[in-house]
């Protein structure tokens, strides 16, 4: 029963610190004129959008932390969490500040984002390796089993974490789409946390899902801020670090099936126009697709979040 105060608690903190750092942070990003630019080929009900404040990952960030800390001490799986966090979510600031305030459009070059990542992700596994916490073999959900990758284990854990995070950020299109999509999913992972007895781990994604829960406060349709790629990023980060910390990496493609179905969008889109001349969809991610469509922006975020919650439901029996 205390844990599930605790983790209660951790949720409702994140919440609080969050919903009041953003009347604080939406301002200041407007002085700074850290306003969003938006895609001239992009759905034209966004035109309206531009300006809007972006790197509202400096309201989540914060709050996750003081609410975890306030609660608990840095264990081992709280060090490679925050790190894997933190890692990405100074690489997002940077290409945002790149972009939004010295007014670079192309920020970070591609090769120079991903070598970062790598480097993060590089760090974060030979961290959690050193301190004992990294698993050694891979669990199969529903059918209960480990089996052992070898020599594979390590490069598909690199696959794993800059997959999670960069399909997150592809998600983070619509008012609400992302932040809300990691409710669900950091929520879902609270609970396994829980479950498999890493009550830090557990307070740690119940802090990010508040600090969600309170920006979507300020990021919900229509939006006062985006998070951008300071927050998109860093939550890529915390949910990628869930998963691997618990062996529950083979759950993401099922937990976080949108963030793995508009990333797969944008594939077959670039594969297909570039093999036949012809795009697959009318635009990728998926979710402007739904808009060009005809759908609403609030439509497609609702459907959204509602398939989020029947996968995280499904992800459950596969731990059961």
């Amino acid at each position: 029963m205390i844990l599930q105060r605790a983790l209660i608690l951790s949720i409702l903190l994140g919440f609080v610190f969050s919903t009041m750092i953003g009347p604080f942070m939406i301002p200041a990003l407007r002085r700074v004129k850290a306003g969003q630019s938006i895609r001239e080929d992009g759905p034209q009900t966004h035109l309206i959008k531009a300006g809007t404040p972006t790197m509202g990952g400096l309201i989540m960030i914060p709050s996750s932390i003081l609410a975890v800390i306030l609660l608990t001490e840095m264990t081992y799986e709280l060090k490679a969490a925050f790190l894997s966090f933190l890692g990405f979510a100074i690489i997002g600031f940077i290409d945002d500040y790149l972009k939004v305030v010295l007014k670079r459009p192309l920020g970070l070059r591609a090769y120079q984002k991903m070598g970062l990542q790598i480097f993060v992700t590089a760090i974060f596994i030979g961290l959690a390796d050193y301190l004992l916490i990294l698993p050694e073999k891979l669990f199969i959900p529903y059918a209960r089993v480990y089996i052992d990758l070898g020599i594979l284990w390590i490069p598909f854990l690199f696959f794993v974490i800059i997959g999670t995070v960069n399909s997150v950020n592809l998600t983070d299109g619509l008012d609400g789409l992302a932040s809300g999509i990691t409710v669900i999913v950091t929520g879902f992972f609270s609970l396994v946390a829980w479950h498999m007895g890493y009550q830090d781990l557990a307070w740690f994604a119940g802090a990010v899902s508040g600090s969600c829960i309170g920006f979507l406060v300020y990021n919900i349709y229509p939006a006062k801020i985006f998070m951008g790629d300071t927050g998109s990023l860093a939550l890529g980060g915390a949910i990628a670090a869930l998963a691997v910390i618990t062996n529950m990496t083979l759950l993401l493609p099922i937990v976080g099936g949108v963030f793995f179905i508009e990333t797969l969008s944008v594939m077959i889109q670039v594969a297909g126009y570039k093999t036949t001349g012809k795009r697959i969809f009318r635009m990728s991610p998926l979710h402007h697709h739904f808009e060009l469509c005809g759908w609403s922006e609030t439509r497609v975020v609702t459907v959204f979040w509602g398939v989020t919650i029947i996968l995280c439901l499904a992800g459950i029996l596969g731990i059961q």
